[in-house]
C-alpha cells in the first residue's frame, strides 16, 4: 500500500492505489464558476466519480498519485483539512441569507468561524456546527462546540461528537449576541489547545475527564 500525502491534501483510497481530493468550500457554498473546474479536472485526471461529502465538500475521487499536484494546480481551491489533529470542519446552514426558517445569521457567523479556525491545530479531530435556527441543519449538538439561532439570540453547546461513540454537547450558554459568541468560541479552542495531554482525545472526552464544572470555570462561561 502507498504512503498517504496528507500534506498535499489527498487521501488514500480502499483499492491502495488511487486518491481523493477535497478542497476547502466553506459551508458547502460554491460559485459556479468554480464548480465548473472542479468538473473539468475531474474529467482531465479521469476520476470515476466525485463525491458530496458530510463535510460539506466536493471530493474528487480516483486521482492517480503522480497526478494529484495537477489537479490541486488545475482547480485552486484551498485543501479541505479532512484529516488531522486540527478544526476540521465548520459545517453550517443557510440561516437568515437562503432559509426562510432562518432566526440567526448562520451564513455570517459559520464563515467567520471557519476564516478563523478551518485547519488550526489542536490535540484532537475538531468540528464546529452552526444552525441558524431549531431545526439544527448543520447538526451542531454533535459537534465540539454548536450554535444554534433562536430569535433571542445563539445557544451554545459543547462536547458533542458523531463517530463510533456519539454524544450531545452540553449546554453552555443561550441568548448570546454574534460578538459574545466568538468570543465563547475562542475561549473554548483555547481551553482545548491548551490540554496538551489529551492527545487525539476528543473535546468530550476530556469534559468527561475533568467534568462538566471545572471546564465551564475554565472557559469562563455558565
Amino acid at each position: 500500500m502507498k504512503a498517504d500525502i496528507p500534506e498535499k491534501g489527498a487521501v488514500l483510497q480502499r483499492d491502495g492505489e488511487d486518491y481523493a481530493i477535497a478542497p476547502h468550500i466553506p459551508g458547502g457554498f460554491i460559485e459556479v464558476a468554480q464548480f465548473r473546474k472542479l468538473v473539468e479536472a475531474a474529467e482531465k485526471f479521469d476520476a470515476p466519480v466525485m463525491k458530496l461529502t458530510s463535510g460539506q465538500r466536493i471530493a474528487i475521487v480516483g486521482i492517480k498519485q503522480e497526478d494529484v499536484p495537477a489537479a490541486w494546480n488545475r482547480i485552486d481551491m484551498k485543501i479541505g483539512h479532512v484529516i488531522g489533529l486540527c478544526v476540521r470542519m465548520v459545517k453550517f446552514c443557510p440561516g437568515t441569507t437562503y432559509c426562510r426558517h432562518g432566526r440567526q445569521d448562520a451564513m455570517g457567523m459559520g464563515l467567520k468561524l471557519d476564516e478563523l479556525y478551518h485547519g488550526y491545530s489542536l490535540p484532537a479531530k475538531f468540528k464546529i456546527g452552526v444552525a441558524g435556527c431549531e431545526y439544527s441543519c448543520a447538526a451542531p449538538l454533535t459537534k465540539e462546540i454548536g450554535l444554534r439561532g433562536a430569535p433571542e439570540g445563539w445557544t451554545l453547546t459543547a462536547g458533542g461528537n458523531g463517530g463510533a461513540k456519539p454524544k450531545f454537547g452540553h449546554l453552555l450558554a443561550e441568548g448570546l449576541d454574534d460578538g459574545q459568541a466568538l468570543e465563547a468560541v475562542a475561549r473554548i479552542v483555547d481551553f482545548f489547545e491548551s490540554c496538551t495531554w489529551a492527545n487525539k482525545m476528543r473535546m468530550g472526552a476530556v469534559i468527561d475527564k475533568i467534568g462538566f464544572d471545572e471546564f465551564k470555570k475554565a472557559v469562563s462561561i455558565g
